[in-house]
Order: C-alpha cells, then structure tokens, then sequence
C-alpha cells in the first residue's frame, strides 16, 4: 500500500525545486520565486499590458494569495497589493521592482512607511519523479504557480472505516481543511493504485480550488464534505459537496459526484455508461425528461403544478445532470442555477438499471 504521505500525496517528496525554468505558466504569465525582506516568497506576475499589470504572490510560510495590480513605469513597476474591493480606500502595501538580469528587485513598502527589500529569480521546477500523481504532474507543467503552493504541503492521517466492505483510510490537508480517502483493502493492489491516484489527486484539487477561492473580493468561503456513496468490484462513487462563496453576494451549495471505473481507475462520463442514439449530446435532454415523467409522472409536473419553480419536466436542468451509482440504478442531479438551488435536491430520480442496459455506453462495465 501506498504511504499517503509519499507517493500518493506527491509534493511532500518534492523538496527544494531548482533545475529547469518554470516557463510552462499561462501564456503572459511569468513566475518568480524568491524573498521579501528574509520571507520566502513566489510571485506571480502577467505584464503584457504594460498599463494594467497584475499579479499575485504568497508567503510561502502561510500560502494564501495577496492580488497584486499596477502598471509599468519604463522598465520598472509599480504594484499595490489589492486584497479587498470592502477597503473602502484603506491604504495597501505597495512594491516597486527593477528589472535584474534574472528576474527583479526591489522594495515593499507599508502603509506605515515600513520597507523591506524583495529579490526574485524566475522559478524553477525540477523532473518530477515518474510516480508523481498525474493531477500533480498535470500542475508542473500547467500550473506551475499552484504547484509550487503545494510544495510540502503535507495530510494529516484521520479515521480508517469499512464501506460495502471495503477499507478506507481517510486523510485531510489541514490549512484548508479539505479531505477524502484512499483505498486501503478490497481491490487487487493495482486497482488500488489506479484509483487512489484518482482520490488524492481530488484531493490535492480541492486544495487548489481553496486556494483560488480565496483570492475573490469581499468575503469569501470556501468547505468541502466528501463521502463514498458506492462502491462494487465494477464502479465506485463518491461525493463532494462544496459550500462556496468566491467574491459574490452569495454563498452556494452543490453535490458535485463523481465516478471511476474500478478496474482501470479512470474517470467515467455519463456517455461511458449510458449512450443514447448515436451519442449526441443533445439526445439526451429529452430521452431523459421522457423516461423520467414515465417513471416518476407526480414529481416530474409542471412548476405551475407544484407550486414551486423546478421546471423538472424541461430539459434545461437534464442537459449536463451530475449523476452516481446507486443499487437500484443511476441516480441523476438536475442541474438549476444558484436561485433555485432547492430544485437541485431531488430523493427520485433514479433512472433504473435495466432501462440503462438498453443503451449501454462506450465502457464495458458490470453495473450492480
């Protein structure tokens, strides 16, 4: 079994990170990493415009994002730090950079009239070990920004339990309290392989989307319950279910499940499992809003009917529903925006196995 704090967890392997240039960022985008006074810091920077340049960058000790803007002034920039739209004109540290043969220096200066000196160098990323989980590898050469955040980051072992008679090892980041388990005991050791590189890399996403949530403007929220909800020799699923607030005048809930093929560890789409007509995405719409008013004719009527405003018989909320396995079929989540986030929530839409082998998908799959 994978140790989850090595290869599984990947980055706690990856210590100090200074062989090749980091130079795979977003297009406009450079990455530095350095110091701010004796702070280690990385810093992220888009200068194309040189009349709006933005930034961001993190305490390496702390890991969460201070937004930068600003503008050129020549070679050089003129940056203020931009946390909060709610300031209502409070005064923000502000940092000057010179160009350097190898990145920048500079000053940051506080409110107060505090300076602190700044030297950068472009980052640098090594090779990431071949057993590197994907979703990591994936971030090396995507994100190199959000990869370096993770950079030691380490989880904490919590409870072990037994579900459908399989064995659980759970584990969570605790800055950002995101959390999810391994697969410990009832797949061959392969499988288990496979699929928990599927979790933790979940895992390490969610940590991601924390992260990036945060930088939003006002207050900002972002919590994560994750639970199994099947698990068979075929097919596994598991939910997320993320209470966010990035920078709107709301916070919102949903239910985001997803499913692996246990055999092969990937991902299955519901095109995977359940394939109508000649697979045309909007096929399924209506087959769906059909086989749903048959099967569930009091629940799927009119808004009017109901008194209420889930439009469960149109097939707007069908379109892209998040769906799971279940023992009597697949269980499919109406997708309804943020003013009508009671529609989402639905105990019957259950689409029964037996309509579902008579339009198997494009995988092979024993379906419980």
């Amino acid at each position: 079994m994978f140790k989850g704090l090595s290869r599984l967890t990947g980055v706690v392997m990856l210590a100090c990170l200074v062989i090749s240039t980091a130079a795979r960022a977003e297009v406009g985008k450079q990455i530095y990493s350095g110091t701010l006074g004796s702070s280690p810091i990385v810093l992220e920077l888009n200068t194309d415009d040189p009349n709006e340049v933005s930034g961001r960058y993190f305490y390496q000790k702390y890991r969460r994002d201070l937004l930068l803007s600003g503008a050129k002034d020549g070679t050089e920039l003129n940056l203020h730090e931009s946390r909060d739209l709610n300031n209502h004109g409070t005064s923000l540290p502000s940092i000057h950079l010179r160009p350097t043969p190898h990145g920048w220096s500079g000053e940051w200066t506080s409110p107060e009239g505090k300076v602190l000196k700044i030297a950068l160098e472009q980052a640098k990323l090594s090779p990431i070990p071949s057993d590197t989980l994907p979703y990591l590898a994936t971030l090396h050469d995507a994100a190199p920004y959000d990869f370096l955040r993770l950079q030691g980051m380490k989880l904490k072992q919590g409870k072990t339990e037994v579900f459908m008679g399989y064995t659980l090892q759970w584990w969570s980041e605790p800055q950002s309290k995101m959390q999810l388990f391994e697969v410990v005991s009832g797949y061959p050791a392969e499988q288990r392989r496979r699929i928990n590189q599927q979790l933790m890399g979940r895992l390490w996403q969610q940590v991601v989307n924390f992260h990036e949530c945060l930088t939003g403007y006002g207050m900002t929220n972002y919590s994560q319950k994750a639970d199994p909800l099947w698990m068979s020799p075929s097919v596994l699923s598991v939910n997320i279910n993320a209470e966010t607030n990035c920078g709107g005048n709301y916070s919102d809930e949903n239910d985001v499940p997803f499913n692996l093929d246990a055999k092969t560890g990937k991902a299955l789409a519901l095109e995977d499992v359940l394939r109508i007509g000649q697979g045309e995405p909007q096929a399924l719409a209506p087959w769906l809003v059909a086989q749903l008013s048959a099967l569930y004719p009091d629940e799927v009527t009119t808004a009017t009917d109901r008194n209420d405003s889930c439009a469960y018989d149109e097939e707007q909320p069908w379109r892209s529903p998040s769906w799971y396995f279940t023992d009597k079929g697949i269980k499919l989540l109406p997708s309804f925006p943020h003013n009508e986030t009671m529609c989402r929530s639905v105990e019957w839409s259950v689409l029964p196995y037996n309509l579902i082998t008579q339009h198997p998908g494009g995988v092979p799959l024993q379906l419980p």
